[in-house]
């Protein structure tokens, strides 16, 4: 893994360290409500060739929220499902590679080993010894939305 320092922010400008991800039946649908109910602000999406969405993110004053429809065979599940966790806590770090030994040293399960994605993370999730989720990330490269889009497109086909 080649990381570049120099150019590109381990945290993504904008972010912070803890992100929280809601998983949604209906992500579209949340946003809106969001939208109308917290005046979030939508800052992007990315649906899938099903049109579920795979990514989105909005603000809540200076507060990113990101979301995603559910995808139950990946473990994605909202909380009308009665079983699992329906909210996915975000972290980026410096290095995802140290970072996942430590937590698995420390009793975490690696539900999804690192690697880097075509969103410019390199990202990994796991489960905690008391069943809540994380997913991990570190910012390797900036990459614009046009060849995000085009990614996700290949990465779903």
């Amino acid at each position: 893994m080649e990381m570049n320092s120099q150019r590109v922010k381990h945290i993504p400008e904008g972010m912070h360290t803890v992100t929280p991800q809601l998983i949604c039946a209906g992500a579209a649908e949340a946003i809106e409500f969001y939208i109308r109910a917290f005046n979030a602000v939508e800052v992007g999406r990315m649906p899938g060739p099903d049109g579920k969405l795979l990514h989105a993110m909005i603000r809540i004053g200076d507060s990113a929220i990101m979301l995603v429809d559910e995808f139950p065979e990946l473990g994605a599940i909202g909380p009308k499902i009665p079983v699992g966790s329906p909210v996915n806590i975000h972290l980026y770090v410096e290095d995802i590679d140290t970072f996942f030994e430590q937590a698995v040293m420390a009793g975490a399960k690696i539900t999804m080993p690192p690697r880097d994605m075509f969103w410019g993370d390199r990202y990994g999730q796991l489960e905690d010894p008391f069943g809540h989720h994380w997913s991990v990330a570190t910012h390797i490269r900036d990459v614009s939305p046009e060849e995000m889009e085009a990614a996700a497109r290949r990465a779903c086909a």
